[in-house]
């Protein structure tokens, strides 16, 4: 958890531990950095920070952390169990450990990582899935993916979706223009939201955005919100070729409050990953009440259902007849912010917490 730079692990960690530790003050938690923490991280009384250096950004670094740090902290504090929001565990420690497994995108798609991240994950995964007393992830795709590709017990594997923030809502006409005003020009956007990796399938995107602009006179614009990560280069590429470079815009990281507004004031989200274990831009978009055109892969009509039209993220042409659908069919837009306000209600930060707690309770239950 760094202060102000929660995504969705982050988000996940931040609202389900806040809740647990309020909600169950019977017992004492320890919270674990890998470098000085934030004071606003430290939730409540019975909660005790623990700083175990160094910062832990390498794969040489979580091997050192995880088998060697991990375990001499556990020892020491007498942990009755140890909750890891990341799915890291140590294969060290005798101390039982509940890993949550948000997906296994490395698994699938091993070359979008640095070499050395990539064998790293793809080697102990594996084995802190088989190690786990428990395993929680984040949707019913995600469950049985990992059951499948890590040969893995499902019976082991708990589902508890993610939430969003109670920031998210539906703005009024003057909020989007006002927002609009600041960010666009005035003008209607389509929105992306996301790290810039290659399964967030950005590249295409935004050629299929040049697609729809060349077939229509409407100066919609592209907004993404997001970071660089690993292997990049393919948006460069896509960014130079495209002929409304001009209405392709990058926010870079937007903080919480500038994001609810920038998603509520948006035409539509576009959200054409190729591979999601969830995907929380797309309740945020839904909590707005914002129409979506997804990609229909993986995990992503698990949770937009009838929020969401759908497409083949490997096409640019189905793309971009979705935005063309999302843009002016005013029926169709009026039917998904519908259906989006009503499906929202599905998804808390509520029933997040209540359901890894109870898999950690499991886990003293043997169950």
């Amino acid at each position: 958890m760094l202060h102000d730079k929660l995504e969705g692990i982050g988000w996940f960690t931040y609202e389900t531990f806040i809740r647990i530790t309020k909600s169950h003050p019977e017992h004492q938690y320890f919270f674990i950095f890998d470098r000085p923490f934030h004071k606003s991280l430290i939730f409540s009384d019975n909660i005790t920070p623990i700083v175990q250096p160094p910062p832990s950004r390498h794969p040489f670094l979580w091997y050192y952390w995880f088998e060697h740090g991990i375990p001499k902290i556990l020892n020491a504090i007498k942990a009755d169990i140890f909750v890891s929001p990341d799915g890291y565990l140590s294969l060290n420690s005798a101390v039982p450990q509940l890993a949550v497994i948000h997906d296994i995108n490395f698994y699938h798609y091993p070359d979008g990582l640095p070499p050395l991240t990539s064998r790293y994950l793809n080697h102990f995964f594996p084995r802190y899935a088989q190690k786990a007393e428990r395993v929680v992830t984040v949707s019913q795709f995600s469950r049985s993916d990992i059951a499948n590709s890590l040969n893995i017990n499902p019976k082991k594997i708990d589902v508890a979706f993610n939430g969003a923030s109670d920031k998210f809502k539906p703005l009024v006409k003057s909020e989007v223009e006002n927002v609009r005003h600041a960010i666009s020009d005035g003008q209607p956007y389509f929105l992306f939201v996301g790290a810039f990796n290659p399964r967030k399938n950005i590249a295409r995107l935004i050629q299929a955005y040049d697609l729809f602009r060349k077939n229509n006179n409407t100066p919609f614009k592209l907004l993404l919100v997001g970071e660089p990560m690993f292997r990049t280069s393919d948006i460069e590429k896509a960014y130079r070729s495209c002929t409304h470079k001009n209405d392709v815009v990058f926010l870079g990281r937007k903080g919480i409050d500038e994001l609810c507004g920038i998603t509520g004031a948006a035409h539509a989200v576009v959200y054409p990953s190729t591979f999601e274990g969830f995907g929380i831009p797309l309740l945020e978009a839904m909590r707005c009440g914002i129409p979506i055109a997804a990609s229909n892969a993986t995990a992503i009509p698990e949770i937009a259902g009838n929020s969401a039209i759908y497409f083949d993220p490997y096409s640019v042409e189905q793309m971009a007849n979705a935005m063309q659908r999302i843009a002016y069919d005013i029926e169709l837009r009026v039917m998904l912010r519908t259906n989006a306000l009503e499906r929202q209600r599905v998804f808390s930060w509520e029933h997040t917490a209540q359901a890894l707690y109870s898999s950690i309770q499991k886990c003293f239950n043997h169950a």
